[in-house]
C-alpha cells in the first residue's frame, strides 16, 4: 500500500466552521507527529478518598495517541485493576480536548508495515481498551473539545460519559479506507448495532447532544465551568456505594449481557447474590441499614 499523499490528506479536511468548533482539528484521525522524547504521556492523580483521574497528556497534539501513549494508558488501567478502595475513575484529555484520535506519524508508519505488523500494533489498542473496560471501579469519560476515532472508542469503553456542549465526535475511519476495528465492540455495546452501522459507515461528525441521543454519553454539561462541580457531586454520591460491590456489579453485567436467561444463568446469578450477602461488605451494608447508620465505607 502506498503512503497517502498530501492532496489525499487535505481532501479529508472538514469545513473551517467545524474545525473552529473543535479547536482547529483538521481531521478526526490526523494530528501532527509528536516528538519521541515525551515521558509524561498519561497522568494519574488520586485523592485520599478514592477518586482517580487519568489524563491523556499531549495537549500540544490535541491528545492524539500513538503506540507509546496507548502503552501508557494500558499501564494506567492495568494498575487500577489491582488498586484497592478506588471509587471512581475520571478519564480526561489535557488542554480542553479529549482526543483527536490517531497521531499522523504513527499512521504514516503503519502504512509501510506488513499486515502482520499492523495486527500486532492494533492489538496494543485492543488490549488497552480491554484493560479500561475491566477496571473494577466505575469509569467516567469527561469529553471536552472532541473525541475522534479511537478517542471516541475510549469514551465508549468507559462505564459512563459526559460531554461539554459543543464537543464533537466521529468514527471517520472509512474516509481513510479503514474500519474502526478494535473499538467496535465497545461502540456497539454503547450505542447498539444499528446506530453503530450508521456512524461507522457514514463517518458522520456529530455533537454532544447527538452523542447523548445515540447513547454514547449520558449527560451534556452546558460549559466547561460545570466540570468541577459535576466531578465533586458525582464523587460524593459514589461514597455511598461499597467499592467491592461496585466491581462485582460491573462483572455481573458483563457476565449476563447477551446470555440467554436459562437455568444455568439463574443459578449463576443466585450464587453471586448469595456470595455478596455473606461477604464483609454485604454484612456491613445490611447491618448498617437495619441499624439506621452509615456503613463504614460511607463515613
Amino acid at each position: 500500500m502506498s503512503q497517502p499523499t498530501e492532496a489525499d490528506l487535505n481532501a479529508l479536511d472538514i469545513t473551517p466552521g467545524e474545525a473552529a468548533e473543535i479547536n482547529a482539528i483538521a481531521h478526526p484521525l490526523l494530528a501532527d507527529p509528536a516528538p519521541d522524547a515525551d515521558d509524561n504521556l498519561v497522568r494519574i492523580d488520586s485523592t485520599a478518598d478514592g477518586v482517580v483521574f487519568v489524563t491523556i497528556n499531549r495537549p500540544d497534539k490535541r491528545n492524539a495517541f500513538d503506540a507509546a501513549t496507548i502503552a501508557a494508558l494500558y499501564e494506567a488501567f492495568e494498575t487500577l485493576q489491582g488498586a484497592d478502595h478506588v471509587r471512581v475513575v475520571f478519564i480526561r484529555g489535557a488542554g480542553g480536548t479529549f482526543s483527536a484520535g490517531a497521531d499522523l506519524a504513527w499512521m504514516a508508519d503503519a502504512v509501510r508495515w506488513s499486515e502482520s505488523d499492523n495486527r500486532d500494533d492494533a492489538m496494543g489498542l485492543a488490549k488497552m481498551l480491554k484493560a479500561l473496560h475491566d477496571v473494577p471501579a466505575l469509569t467516567v469519560a469527561i469529553v471536552e473539545g472532541a473525541a475522534m476515532g479511537g478517542g471516541a472508542g475510549i469514551v465508549a469503553a468507559c462505564d459512563m460519559a459526559v460531554a461539554v456542549k459543543g464537543a464533537k465526535f466521529a468514527f471517520s475511519e472509512v474516509r481513510l479506507g479503514l474500519i474502526p476495528g478494535t473499538i467496535a465492540p465497545y461502540v456497539v455495546e454503547a450505542v447498539g448495532a444499528r446506530t453503530a452501522r450508521a456512524l461507522f459507515m457514514t463517518a458522520e461528525l456529530f455533537d454532544a447532544d447527538a452523542a447523548k441521543d445515540f447513547g454514547l454519553i449520558g449527560q451534556v454539561l452546558d460549559s466547561a465551568d460545570q466540570i468541577d462541580g459535576f466531578i465533586a457531586s458525582f464523587s460524593d454520591s459514589m461514597k455511598a456505594c461499597a467499592p467491592g460491590a461496585v466491581g462485582d456489579a460491573k462483572r455481573l453485567v458483563n457476565h449476563v449481557a447477551g446470555h440467554r436467561i436459562d437455568h444455568a444463568l439463574m443459578e449463576e446469578t443466585a450464587k453471586r447474590i448469595a456470595r455478596a450477602r455473606v461477604s464483609p461488605e454485604g454484612q456491613e451494608g445490611v447491618g448498617a441499614f437495619l441499624e439506621k447508620r452509615k456503613p463504614r465505607w460511607a463515613e
